[in-house]
């Protein structure tokens, strides 16, 4: 009987795989020209689709095994494109002083955030209130370059400070994460060594790579040419993504810090990238990551929200989370900005986009965050993603090309 049953299962979760499919692939497709359409993240709708199609709302969808694996490549092309984004040449130009500065202001987050977490969400587990620190800390470098360059602010004062505290703020709240859960798990170790031999190992592949690119040019431009037939270069920097990945897993560490930081690495060392970032963003929003976004809508604990407790710890992290981005820009007055200024800075940085979604997903499963938190953090990425841009254009509203002259 019991066979039987098992049969009937993985005959009925087959039968759905193309119909899932089918609707998801739709989806993938049409929602960015609705989000476009309406001016709102792709993201927020994705979500939204994802909680209507799924068992919360009509049930028209279950994730399979195929759905889900799919779902997790999509996070893990997320996390590569996320270190593969931040541009270390506008960094080296902003100079030592101001890193120290970036660095500073991280922590200040920081210590705003343990402060407002034991103060609005108490807990006698000082391991949770770490996690949710730290994960309250990270920005979305994903979402503070597109405002600034459609404001036309990516190249001021404003725009600098802006990316330079996002991306110091993602890279050290993920970091800062894996170590944690590497001390929670094994304690003080030789097996926190893992992470920096991780490092060292991608690190040394991306500097020999780079070194017989530079003896044999001619047999590595092919990866950086968006025209060439093969696709070589997606097809490289997929193979060392898994590469990388599978590495972490026999080390581990979280799948996602290794794809992370080969992403991160690979922009290090290969400053000028051609076409190559547009291709393989456009491969992977194309489908993948949507596909990463519609699972979270689909397993979006809307249910529990109906209890008070659950959505109380929802919606106070959604709060803390705000706030603590807006009082550490007030710090900014001090460094010459004007209070308008420092307030749009941390309207900026208060706005999230998918890593937070991640790395929520790694807290519920450690036991370090409760469902009504990670159900606060999703909802924290779908309110900020849509509010940040539009409060961002108010306080900093778009700047106007200067007109060519005529002589």
């Amino acid at each position: 009987m019991s066979g039987l049953l098992a049969t009937e299962s993985v005959a009925h979760e087959v039968a759905a795989t193309p119909i899932t499919l089918v609707i998801i692939a739709a989806a993938a497709f049409l929602i960015p020209l609705v989000a476009r359409r309406i001016n709102l993240p792709a993201v927020v709708l994705e979500i939204l689709f994802g909680l209507v199609v799924g068992p919360a709302i009509f049930g028209w969808v279950e994730p399979t095994e195929l759905f889900e694996f799919l779902a997790e490549f999509g996070l893990l092309l997320l996390m590569f494109l996320s270190g593969f984004e931040i541009d270390f040449d506008r960094l080296e130009k902003q100079g030592t002083r101001e890193i120290v500065f970036g660095l500073w202001m991280v922590a200040v987050i920081f210590v705003l955030a343990w402060f407002g977490i034991g103060f609005f969400l108490p807990t006698n587990d000082v391991s949770q209130q770490l996690f949710i620190t730290l994960l309250l800390t990270a920005a979305a470098i994903g979402l503070v370059i597109p405002v600034l360059r459609d404001t036309g602010r990516i190249t001021t004062r404003v725009g600098q400070v802006s990316i330079l505290i996002a991306v110091l703020a993602e890279v050290l709240s993920l970091v800062g994460i894996v170590l944690f859960l590497a001390v929670r798990e094994n304690g003080i170790s030789l097996d926190l060594l893992k992470l920096p031999a991780l490092f060292l190992v991608i690190a040394s592949v991306l500097f020999a790579i780079k070194r017989a690119a530079w003896w044999h040019p001619e047999r590595f431009e092919r990866l950086f040419d968006p025209h060439d037939p093969q696709e070589l270069g997606i097809r490289a920097s997929l193979a060392l993504m898994f590469v990388f990945v599978g590495l972490s897993i026999a080390l581990g560490i979280e799948a996602i810090l290794g794809a992370f930081l080969a992403g991160t690495i690979f922009a290090f060392v290969f400053r000028y990238r051609g076409g190559l970032e547009e291709q393989l963003s456009g491969m992977a929003f194309g489908f993948f990551i949507p596909i990463f976004f519609i699972t979270v809508g689909i397993e979006f604990p809307l249910g529990d929200l109906s209890d008070s407790a659950v959505l109380g710890d929802a919606l106070r992290l959604i709060a803390v989370a705000i706030a603590i981005k807006m009082l550490a820009g007030l710090v900014l007055v001090v460094r010459g900005f004007t209070l308008r200024q420092a307030t749009s800075i941390g309207v900026l940085l208060a706005g999230q986009l998918s890593v937070i979604i991640a790395l929520a997903d790694i807290g519920l499963n450690a036991g370090l965050l409760t469902v009504g938190q990670r159900a606060g953090a999703i909802l924290l990425v779908a309110v900020t993603a849509v509010l940040t841009p539009v409060a961002f254009r108010v306080l900093s509203p778009p700047l106007r090309a200067a007109p060519v002259s005529v002589e």
